[in-house]
């Protein structure tokens, strides 16, 4: 399950936050993931309490945010949705598409307690 090795990772990155604030514990982490991200939001939610154990952010509570894959188009300049087997202009029908989101994986934010 590479969910768990991105939990570690991403926790790297909320004790250095913890740290530079001074926090004694953080309460909440909000991640936004995209559909075209190769991560799995119900595996992360599963694998989050076993990387946090034993860390300051052992008691947060995981908010997982799923943002939609968005796109632009090469013939008519237009930003639309789209699916992940289905990457065409919602408004000329084109398939000449640019990704513009769908597959970020974001820590979007922590609440700290200091």
């Amino acid at each position: 399950m590479h969910e768990l090795s991105v939990c570690q990772s991403m926790l790297k990155q909320i004790e250095d936050i913890a740290r530079q604030h001074n926090a004694i514990a953080v309460t909440s982490v909000r991640v936004q993931i995209g559909p075209l991200s190769g991560v799995d939001a119900e595996l992360l939610s599963h694998a989050f309490p076993i990387a946090v154990a034993g860390t300051v952010a052992e008691h947060a509570t995981l908010v997982v945010e799923t943002l939609p894959i968005r796109i632009r188009c090469e013939q008519c300049n237009t930003e639309s949705t789209a699916s992940a087997n289905r990457l065409i202009c919602g408004n000329c029908g084109d398939w000449h598409t640019h990704l513009v989101s769908g597959d970020e994986l974001l820590l979007a934010s922590l609440e700290l307690d200091k």
